[in-house]
């Protein structure tokens, strides 16, 4: 301000023809000017101060904002942690809004059971699927063995806190009309109940109401073909190749190598859509009751084709001949324990054993590393194998289940680096570069 009052000044005692009101006008209108002048100079150093407390925290997460591939496994209902290493590596804000950009991220199954909040993880992994094609990215979300379970009534590792979550004002009245539908169907089909080899269905109903809790209904519904979850989850596939690199929730075995991975996502989708085609025909034949358990299903099936084949209960040749092909379910793919989200064997091989059957298997897909979840990895922490071809990923993030585990996600750069990230560090697992034979150089 001195610099225009000194000028104002030297024109003022200059200028003898002035008179005091234009003298006072001018004098008002450069102090005005002067006035703005500091006003935004000072705004501006305020803005460029703040800028520069948010330089450091830009240069440290600025890696993480945008990375080429994010994958995730076991979640199990941990909902909090789950958000945490999402934020963490860049891929949501604090208000679970997708950040990722162009980036993809994996999710290698098992969202549910054991955990608190299922239902939350699921509405998230819907969400963000819509918000990354929106913003360039992706979400690839594959299935996981408690994703089947959960679709074919496997329900061992739904607790009573999950089903609750699905319940509304309603599901009481639902529930003892559920009831009463099961005492009609026990009273129909006493020939049947005969051949039971074990008692898998309740006889009581307290028994009954046990269970079957709050929620439970409204549960089934939620995953059945129709259902918002169910119809989601009948989309996903098993396995994916991205780039060089295999996803998928257990392991593909060597055995099973002869199979494409497009015929393995077929062939699981097929077994999946065939017990759903199979329940809704038992049910409607009244074999079955829709909210039977797998191994409700499985137990009442055997005992009405027996029936059947006794001539205890009326027969029907169509009816024989399709429980029978529904009673094959324990050779389908997505139930083998040696199938693709059940497999263990890359945990259980030794260093001499694993390194030529992985590279068989990578061969066999023309891939560089293949990388899974499903066994929890007793340290806590991403491990390597085999060369860095394969990747364990299922830290047990769940810690109130599986002690010491922890959340964690694999970051795979274009540079071929991976890199296993924790809330409180990263650890640089690989780093280097594919030749032209497809195998990664370590350097």
């Amino acid at each position: 301000m001195r610099r225009y009052g000194a000028a104002t000044h030297l024109l003022l005692t200059n200028n003898k023809e002035l008179d005091s009101t234009t003298r006072w006008h001018i004098d008002s209108k450069l102090f005005r000017l002067a006035v703005r002048i500091f006003h935004n100079i000072h705004f501006l150093t305020i803005a460029l101060l703040g800028l520069a407390t948010l330089l450091p925290a830009a240069a440290i997460t600025s890696p993480d904002s945008a990375p080429v591939l994010i994958a995730i496994e076991d979640v199990h209902g941990d909902f909090d942690d789950f958000c945490a290493i999402l934020q963490r590596v860049g891929l949501i804000d604090e208000q679970r809004h997708w950040t990722g950009g162009k980036a993809t991220f994996v999710q290698l199954g098992d969202l549910l059971d054991r955990g608190p909040k299922p239902r939350e993880v699921l509405d998230l992994m819907v969400s963000l699927d819509v918000q990354a094609t929106k913003a360039g990215g992706q979400v690839v979300s594959l299935l996981g063995n408690h994703e089947v379970m959960n679709l074919m009534g496997d329900l061992r590792y739904v607790s009573t806190g999950n089903y609750a979550s699905f319940a509304d004002s309603e599901s009481e009245k639902r529930r003892r009309a559920a009831f009463q539908k099961y005492l009609a169907w026990r009273k129909d089909h006493p020939q049947l109940l005969a051949e039971l080899n074990q008692p898998v269905l309740p006889e009581t109903e307290g028994e009954w109401m046990t269970r079957h809790p709050i929620g439970f209904i409204e549960h089934r519904d939620a995953f059945s073909p129709r259902g918002t979850y169910g119809m989601w989850l009948r989309q996903r596939s098993v396995v994916r190749k991205i780039d060089s690199v295999i996803f998928l929730h257990g392991g593909i075995n060597p055995d099973l190598i002869s199979i494409q991975l497009d015929q393995i996502n077929e062939r699981v989708r097929n077994e999946i859509q065939q017990y759903d085609e199979a329940r809704q025909y038992l049910a409607d034949e009244n074999v079955l009751l829709p909210l039977f358990t797998l191994q409700e299903a499985i137990a009442v099936a055997q005992a009405e084709l027996i029936a059947e084949r006794k001539q205890l209960a009326p027969s029907n040749e169509t009816r024989q001949a399709r429980i029978a092909k529904f009673l094959t379910l324990g050779n389908w793919l997505c139930v083998r324990e040696d199938g693709p989200i059940w497999y263990r064997g890359y945990d259980q091989w030794s260093e001499e054993e694993g390194v030529p059957k992985t590279e068989t298997i990578l061969e066999a897909y023309n891939a560089t590393n293949i990388v899974v979840g499903h066994t929890v990895q007793k340290t806590g922490t991403i491990r390597s194998r085999f060369g860095g071809k394969t990747l364990f990923i299922d830290t047990g993030m769940l810690s109130s289940y599986y002690h010491g585990g922890k959340p964690s996600a694999l970051e795979i750069q274009d540079d071929r680096k991976f890199t296993a990230v924790y809330l409180d560090q990263r650890v640089v697992l690989l780093e280097g570069k594919v030749t032209g034979s497809g195998m990664k150089q370590d350097h």
